[in-house]
């Protein structure tokens, strides 16, 4: 199925599929409570009784991880939470973009409060994409014991909403909650809910349910993942805007990374080929492997190997013009609102190779004029290039993370060799084969040199903030807080500060935030602690 009938389909029917999905946790009014089949939308009763309809609905619930509402409205795309929202967010709450208007000030400049769009939008469509996960997944079991669809089936299905139910969490613990390194878990965490919140007493029952801690929260997410892992299959069956059992394996790096366990990222990075010798890697599962060319992955949305898990977007089912990619990310020459340019410090960081493919292929300077007026000259991220369909799919997870991820596993438990070597993979894949910035020999700090690349390889990408993140506690490798961020009066609008010759540095003018300093997690919306007495208690402090 498409996404343009996906959308069709879970847009106006399966939204609320078990009663109204968007009630999960908004909790802005009681009518929301009991509002249980809207009109034009189908009743659980109905969707979980036909086995083409059950398949049906759990587009839907990949449909509210790509379009999500904005402040409850359901009526146009905003790209909460992982259509675009996650990328973005992750992008401004670091240090490598620089945000030119008004658009992400709030999140550039750390004056969210508990009512402020971003964030609040954040929280209710991670929630929102939760319950929709779990209503399914009840819908799936009593399918399953009715005889609707076989066993193996309903497994597979449960399997794939468990990982966005993973995943989601994943995101809220990042920007919500204190690192993992803080108090080896022991800090609030968030409700990890596992229940469909789809009736008054549900609903009731649920809010009771407390944040618990970091580390009882990661574990639930990795309970879900490994439920998940050996019921899905680990072929191309759905390609990788599904969950498929590789993308579970990778999610599962990921998180074993945020948590500090090293030994665990290596375990499960040789499932996917990270321990094989030489200078290239293939995964037995899915069969992942790098692209020739770092932009494949961006101009291939949909034929490339190198994607793990990406959400679909078309030019029916998008996030909108101030949802998509494209539209934040290209400037207006391109097609784009030009919202979001790459930060001079890192387009000339000393550790990104003058002959990089990466800056070549996947930057592109604003230099023309648009209606006759002159423009600034910036570099933007050309990752994202349909600012006219913004058809642009959404990268989650690609195999240059897996590398990655394993790569700085190895180097903090001591094998650099093989550390070298995935480094190595994905940077020499960025330069030209005659290139002099190759190198041979590891440098003197591989573990710099990784957190290094990531920032190289995933710029636009959103994975900035969870670097700084979970890192936020690191001996050696803390940013110690958000780090200071370049406003748009510190450039120059000639151009002339992105020099891969003289590699100048920009001095930014907005003070970084320390880690210790409130603002370094998100707050609970007030719209949930206004109906939720257990989060009310338990809201983040000095909010």
């Amino acid at each position: 199925m498409t996404r343009n009938l996906r959308y069709q389909y879970s847009g106006n029917i399966t939204k609320a599929v078990a009663g109204l999905l968007i009630i999960a946790v908004g909790f802005t009014s009681c009518s929301k409570f009991t509002e249980l089949t809207p009109k034009n939308q189908l009743a659980d009763n109905t969707v979980f009784t036909d086995s083409a309809q059950v398949e049906l609905a759990l587009n839907g619930v990949y449909n509210a991880a790509a379009i999500g509402s904005y402040n409850d409205s359901y009526t146009a795309g905003r790209g909460y939470p992982f259509g675009a929202a996650s990328i973005e967010q992750g992008e401004m709450r670091g240090e490598d973009m620089v945000n030119l208007e008004g658009f992400y000030e709030i999140t550039y400049k750390a004056q969210y409060s508990t009512t402020s769009a971003n964030n609040v939008n954040m929280w209710v469509n991670l929630y929102a994409l939760i319950n929709q996960a779990n209503t399914f997944i009840e819908g799936v079991k009593a399918a399953t014991g009715k005889g609707v669809i076989s066993s193996a089936k309903g497994l597979q299905l449960e399997s794939e909403a468990r990982f966005l139910r993973a995943l989601a969490h994943h995101e809220l613990l990042i920007h919500f909650c204190r690192p993992y390194a803080s108090k080896n878990g022991g800090e609030m965490g968030i409700p990890y809910r596992t229940m469909a919140m789809n009736s008054v007493a549900k609903i009731e029952e649920g809010i009771k349910v407390g944040r618990g801690t970091v580390a009882e929260a990661y574990d639930k997410i990795l309970a879900d993942l490994d439920f998940a892992e050996p019921n899905l299959n680990g072929t191309t069956k759905f390609g990788y805007n599904h969950a498929t059992q590789g993308a579970v394996i990778a999610l599962k790096m990921r998180v074993k990374l945020h948590k500090g366990d090293y030994a665990g990222v290596i375990a499960e990075g040789v499932k996917l080929g990270t321990a094989a010798a030489g200078t290239s890697f293939t995964s037995a599962i899915n069969g992942y492997a790098l692209t020739a060319s770092p932009d494949e992955p961006f101009t291939k949305n949909d034929k490339n190997g190198e994607s793990v898990f990406s959400i679909a977007n078309s030019a029916l089912a998008n996030g909108d013009t101030n949802g998509a990619l494209a539209s934040m990310f290209l400037p207006s020459t391109s097609g784009g609102r030009g919202l979001v340019a790459t930060s001079p410090n890192l387009y000339n960081a000393p550790f990104w190779a003058t002959d990089d493919l990466r800056r070549s292929l996947m930057q592109i300077k604003q230099t023309t004029t648009k209606d006759g007026k002159p423009v600034d000259n910036y570099y933007f991220s050309y990752k994202y290039r349909d600012g006219l369909n913004k058809s642009d799919w959404a990268p989650i997870i690609r195999y240059a993370e897996v590398l990655l991820n394993a790569a700085e596993a190895y180097s903090r438990t001591g094998n650099i060799a093989q550390a070298f070597l995935l480094y190595n993979a994905v940077r020499n894949r960025s330069l030209p084969a005659a290139s002099p910035n190759r190198i041979t020999v590891p440098p003197a700090d591989m573990t710099l040199a990784i957190l290094n690349e990531r920032r190289v390889e995933f710029a636009g990408e959103g994975r900035r903030w969870p670097d700084i993140h979970r890192l936020a506690l690191d001996p050696v490798y803390s940013a110690k807080g958000i780090p200071a961020k370049i406003l748009k009066a510190d450039l120059k609008t000639d151009g002339s500060d992105y020099n891969t010759t003289t590699r100048p540095t920009v001095t930014p003018s907005y003070n970084a935030i320390t880690y210790t300093d409130y603002r370094f997690i998100w707050p609970i919306p007030s719209t949930e602690t206004a109906s939720n007495p257990t989060l009310k208690a338990q809201q983040n402090p000095e909010y």
